[in-house]
């Protein structure tokens, strides 16, 4: 599971990729983006981060013949190393990104790769590499006082920092097997939007023990949060109570065992 209230957005370039099957282009930004503003840079967190606090699923970067082959692997892998080179890195990824989109469906929209500091993911403080597209632009309403009343005015093309269309959290984690890597896709239903999975990260789901307790760590949590007050009496003490022993238990074991689990955890036939 993933959490954001220790991280800290260190650094953060902003471009534009166009669709190159309809003739579009791509627009670098000259610098990384400066952030002065507090609040602003919480909204930022929240538009970047928050959506992942809910995804159960780890992936991996990989390649058909070798791993370092895997562009994003390349990149990502540079940036750990060399982070003053972020924004060079972060052009390049935009550009590859660029060579993926030839699908007349894919929309035009704005890309951020931000660096990160102290990203929690099961118990652990990594740093991260985040790179996100927005896609979809929203109108805004804004309602302000006037002479005798109010007035009203509007912002097209807005964002709304609640809804992230696409993005991937690459964790410096497990370099030799292809880093830890989590995937955000608001599209992923519709076909042409697999390219961002397929085509740009090239990731595949980790079949070992670290995918396995994930998801089997997501599956406690889903229970103990939604369904176990629909199926008995507990108040919201018990289910942080509950919630908690089962994380210490995914952390201290070295093997499940239902018989345990259910003794220590559960507390309940």
């Amino acid at each position: 599971m993933i959490a954001s209230f220790e991280a800290v957005l260190s650094a953060l370039s902003i471009h534009r990729v166009g669709n190159k099957l309809l003739d579009e282009f791509y627009v670098l930004s000259d610098a990384p983006v400066t952030i002065t503003d507090e609040f602003l840079n919480k909204l930022l967190m929240q538009y970047f981060l928050s959506p992942f606090e809910k995804v159960n699923e780890v992936y991996r970067f990989m390649h058909s013949s070798e791993l370092t082959l895997n562009e994003l692997f390349h990149f990502c892998t540079e940036v750990f190393d060399n982070p003053h080179r972020f924004h060079e890195v972060s052009e390049q990824i935009t550009k590859f990104l660029f060579e993926q989109t030839n699908h007349p469906k894919i929309k035009a929209g704005e890309l951020y790769i931000a660096l990160f500091k102290d990203v929690q993911i099961e118990g652990d403080l990594l740093d991260a590499i985040g790179i996100f597209k927005s896609e979809n632009k929203e109108t805004y309403l804004k309602v302000y006082p006037d002479t005798g009343g109010f007035n009203l005015e509007y912002e097209s093309d807005g964002i709304n920092i609640n809804k992230l269309d696409k993005g991937c959290l690459v964790f410096k984690e497990n370099r030799a097997e292809g880093y830890v890597v989590c995937v955000v896709d608001a599209t992923n239903k519709q076909q042409d939007a697999q390219y961002w999975v397929t085509d740009f990260l090239q990731v595949t789901p980790y079949a070992d023990s670290y995918h396995n307790t994930d998801k089997a760590m997501g599956m406690c949590k889903l229970f103990i949060s939604n369904e176990m007050q629909e199926k008995f009496v507990v108040n919201k003490s018990d289910q942080i109570d509950m919630l908690s022993r089962s994380m210490d238990y995914f952390k201290t074991k070295e093997q499940f065992s239902l018989q345990e689990f259910t003794d220590e955890v559960i507390h309940h036939p």
